[in-house]
């Protein structure tokens, strides 16, 4: 197929999306960024997981978001307490039938924000993120098919850190992407207390549906990439395990203890592609590779003891590498 086919698809399925930043904008102020890697995470067939303090509109991202893709939403609350089925469901004995039936929990919807995801033990998390893995959930001996599209959204705060049980890192690896949601400025602040005090909720209307999703996900995996991309993505995870192979990365060697996973390019590309046909581009360039770098890879490098001694965040040393590695 020839680039401008796929350009003339792009323009006119990523055309939709728009309408649903307007949508959003009615009851979300001043989370653009946020907003944009919600939806490359969506258009990728990804998961995010979001650290902010508390108050900062990460459910109402979630359920206005699902509202503007007509899609079914669910909150799930971690506490100590939970259990998986409280996630996934279980099976209930009917005395009429003298048969086990399903009983499906919240799991089985298209968004789920699974709020403080590090309140729960590791077995629950465990469950939700097998879940996300394979996209279907074990009821009994039946295998029972999640909702398409599907996506979690995880949060996490990142102030208390008593009773909480931290992800371990293979399982944090699972989250395509981990964001910063940040304070809104003055400004933004202004326009969010103008908007909550309007004792009229903002109606966000349903823009697109689930099956419109899955059909822009065809036109997504169709955009260009080229080889040497490729190879630069390849770079920038290499660099993450082995920094001493490059000229002027060599200092950050003893800052890590152990580098991205091949779930990490696999991302970086998927991402990259969704970045490209979100802003209505039918090809990839590396400024695609770079606006989500930070995000795919922050939560994928494990510190040594000596980074931490020296307050040296991820951030730091992905920017380095985003820096130094060569833009083909």
């Amino acid at each position: 197929m020839l680039i401008e086919e796929i350009q003339e698809q792009v323009a006119n399925s990523s055309a939709s999306l728009r309408l649903v930043r307007e949508e959003i904008a009615k009851a979300v102020i001043g989370q653009d960024a946020i907003i944009s890697r919600l939806l490359i995470a969506i258009l990728a067939d990804g998961h995010v997981l979001i650290e902010g303090v508390p108050g900062l509109a990460k459910t109402l991202i979630v359920s206005s978001l699902a509202s503007s893709l007509q899609a079914s939403f669910a909150r799930i609350q971690f506490t100590p307490d939970l259990l998986p089925a409280d996630i996934t469901g279980t099976l209930i004995f009917n005395q009429k039938t003298a048969e086990f039936s399903p009983k499906k929990g919240p799991i089985f919807a298209n968004f789920i924000l699974a709020d403080e995801i590090n309140r729960a033990p590791s077995k629950v998390q465990s469950a939700l993120l097998e879940a996300m893995q394979e996209r279907q959930v074990t009821l009994g001996d039946t295998s029972e098919p999640l909702p398409k599209p599907f996506f979690v959204m995880a949060t996490q705060n990142p102030i208390e850190q008593e009773g909480t049980y931290p992800l371990p890192e293979a399982q944090i690896d699972r989250f395509m992407m981990k964001l910063l949601i940040r304070y809104p400025s003055m400004e933004e602040e202004r326009r969010i207390l103008k908007l909550m005090v309007d004792p009229k909720p903002a109606e966000i209307k349903p823009v697109l549906s689930p099956a419109q999703i899955e059909a822009m996900r065809e036109v997504m995996h169709k955009v260009y990439m080229e080889e040497k991309l490729n190879d630069y993505i390849l770079h920038l995870v290499m660099a993450t395990r082995h920094p001493e192979r490059y000229p002027r990365l060599g200092t950050l060697g003893p800052l890590i203890n152990f580098g991205a996973s091949p779930r990490a390019s696999i991302n970086l590309a998927r991402a990259a592609k969704a970045n490209a046909y979100l802003e209505g581009r039918a090809y990839v360039i590396p400024d695609d590779i770079k606006a989500i770098g930070k995000d795919v890879l922050r939560h994928r490098i494990v510190l040594s003891y000596e980074a931490e001694a020296e307050e040296i965040k991820s951030e730091e040393i992905i920017g380095r590498i985003l820096d130094e590695i060569e833009v083909p």
